[in-house]
């Protein structure tokens, strides 16, 4: 694979992205299922627990160290310098999961240049799992020592597609209880698999699509440069280019322009 010189430039990143991981999950798994696990409740009534803290604090301390020119904006200790390179870090994507002793949650790593995701390492270790992808270099998963190659599936039709809607109450929440109604109706299978592990699904040609609401850019920035790298599509529910919008619709990229045009026709009626 040729690889240009912006990608080369990543790589170095990318590396340091793994190692935030391999740090990361040496905080989060030995708390999985602790009998002894601190759960507080946040000001907006999420949950945190002691691993979040954690974890967070851990890839804190190394880029302090690797990047201290770079800037950070993490889940649970805000934003922290203000540069055109910023790391945006959710240290535990999936918190209820990971206190109600459900594997499914991960921590996710990304570093955006210019407010827009350039590599992205999301990391389930209670799943023995690992992602990542750089602009450039491929997206992969598996041993970083012998990756597998990771692509999008070429599903072209709704009819056949598997999608993934996240949660009834998040649509509610949003307004768009007849938008998923007319989703569900219209593609071949619909799932809730939740949270991150969704867009590694997307990412691997599992499923087709997922969208979601009320989600911040540490919830979405490194699943953004992963599917995109993938061959996929990752945009605002309406399509516009941003991780901002409080709202995001990830595709194979082939039915990308469908899905918003049957979202958007159902939100019409």
């Amino acid at each position: 694979m040729t690889v240009s010189p912006a990608a080369a430039s990543l790589a170095d990143d990318l590396a340091l992205a793994l190692r935030l991981a391999d740090a990361a999950d040496a905080q989060s798994l030995p708390r999985f299922d602790a009998a002894d696990l601190q759960i507080s409740t946040k000001a907006d009534r999420s949950h945190v627990t002691d691993a979040d803290l954690a974890t967070e604090r851990a890839i804190r301390e190394i880029l302090a160290t690797e990047r201290p020119e770079d800037g950070l904006f993490g889940e649970e200790y805000g934003v922290e310098g203000d540069t055109h390179r910023q790391w945006i870090i959710d240290p535990i994507d999936g918190t209820a999961n990971f206190l109600r002793g459900v594997p499914l949650w991960g921590t996710m790593i990304a570093l955006a240049i210019d407010g827009v995701p350039r590599l992205g390492v999301v990391s389930m270790p209670a799943l023995g799992r690992r992602w990542w992808a750089a602009d450039g270099l491929g997206a992969w998963t598996g041993d970083p020592a012998a990756p597998t190659g990771i692509h999008v599936s070429t599903v072209d039709s709704l009819d056949d597609a598997s999608v993934s809607f996240q949660s009834i109450a998040q649509w509610a929440d949003a307004g768009k209880t007849e938008a998923l109604l007319a989703l569900a109706a219209r593609v071949w299978r619909d799932r809730a698999y939740g949270d991150v592990y969704s867009y590694m699904l997307l990412a691997e040609g599992r499923i087709d699509m997922v969208a979601e609401f009320d989600v911040k850019e540490y919830d979405i920035a490194a699943a953004v440069a992963i599917v995109r790298e993938a061959g996929g599509r990752m945009t605002a529910f309406d399509g516009a280019e941003t991780i901002s919008d409080l709202s995001t619709l990830a595709t194979n990229g082939i039915l990308h322009d469908d899905f918003i045009a049957l979202l958007g026709d159902a939100d019409r009626t």
